[in-house]
């Protein structure tokens, strides 16, 4: 594995140079505790961020919560993992990027239109009888259909894939000012570390399923099937946009590897995965199956 490459920089404060990993836009002096924001020439790999959107919860609050989200977790998880000790909070501006366009869609389904009957039939004791029964009629719809496509979100980091992150969406997008380094200051900001290509890729998949969603609840009629439809994306916008995303790393076993949590640092949504505990699960099975056991003993002996 290759190492990461890194860059020195000198303190603006007291002149020290500092050595910082290149996917770093920020950094905190270690003999002055200054912040900094390195600012470098923007390219087509490392472009300057459009928007940010800042922090509105802070490190106590996010602190707190995560610590009662451990703890309310339930019953089947790990105990060690309920008094974990939080070894890392980081509040991290995440790279993203923010898409848009125009969706131009053909589509074609079988649309059902429900009606009733009144059929006449035999009964088991050999008696006519009547009842009413529900039948559907199909009938095929092709169309075409517009409609813009905003406020698609992906990630442009490796350390946060896209499935996490849509597990703390949505952010409140209107909040969103123009970037300027100003906003960085005393936090720690990612460079993207995706491919923007990559993510525009991601980004269209995206959008074209959004298309797929909205087209099955615009459908009319009862009930419909054979949905196909094909998207043509046209006048796309595609920004890159900070996050605010407070990241927790906790230790609770030492044969294990740190959990993570994620946090969303606007809204305050919660994301994490929760190692259960294979001997509590076994117990409760156990007890379970001994209860059923001796009520079915119970029955048959009385």
């Amino acid at each position: 594995m290759a190492s990461p490459k890194v860059i020195d920089i000198a303190c603006e404060s007291c002149g020290a140079t500092l050595t910082l990993d290149e996917h770093l836009r920020t950094a905190e002096c270690a003999f002055c505790a200054s912040p900094m924001v390195v600012e470098r020439p923007a390219s087509a790999e490392r472009p300057d961020p459009t928007f940010a959107l800042g922090f509105v919860i802070g490190r106590e609050q996010a602190t707190t919560a995560v610590q009662n989200w451990i703890r309310g977790r339930g019953p089947f998880v790990r105990s060690d993992f309920k008094k974990a000790t939080l070894e890392k909070t980081r509040g991290v501006y995440l790279p993203t990027y923010l898409y848009g366009a125009v969706a131009e869609t053909v589509y074609e389904a079988e649309i059902g239109e429900d009606y009733t009957e009144t059929e006449t039939y035999t009964d088991s004791e050999g008696n006519r009888q009547t009842r009413t029964v529900r039948k559907t009629e199909y009938r095929s719809l092709r169309g075409r259909q517009s409609r813009y496509i905003h406020d698609a979100v992906v990630t442009a980091s490796r350390g946060i894939p896209n499935h996490e992150l849509a597990e703390v969406e949505p952010f409140d997008l209107r909040a969103l000012r123009r970037y300027e380094a100003a906003i960085l200051s005393g936090w720690l900001a990612e460079e993207p570390s995706l491919d923007s290509e990559a993510c525009l890729r991601t980004a269209r998949g995206e959008a074209i399923a959004r298309v797929g969603d909205d087209l099955a609840g615009f459908m009319p009629g009862d009930s419909h099937h054979s949905l196909r439809y094909s998207t043509h994306l046209v006048d796309e916008v595609i920004d890159l946009v900070l996050l605010p995303v407070w990241v927790f790393s906790m230790r609770y076993a030492k044969e294990k590897p740190p959990a993570r949590v994620l946090m969303n640092g606007q809204t305050g949504e919660i994301y994490g995965t929760a190692p259960l505990s294979i001997r509590k699960i076994t117990t409760t099975v156990v007890l379970a199956a001994g209860f059923v056991a001796t009520l079915l003993w119970l029955l048959n002996a009385f």
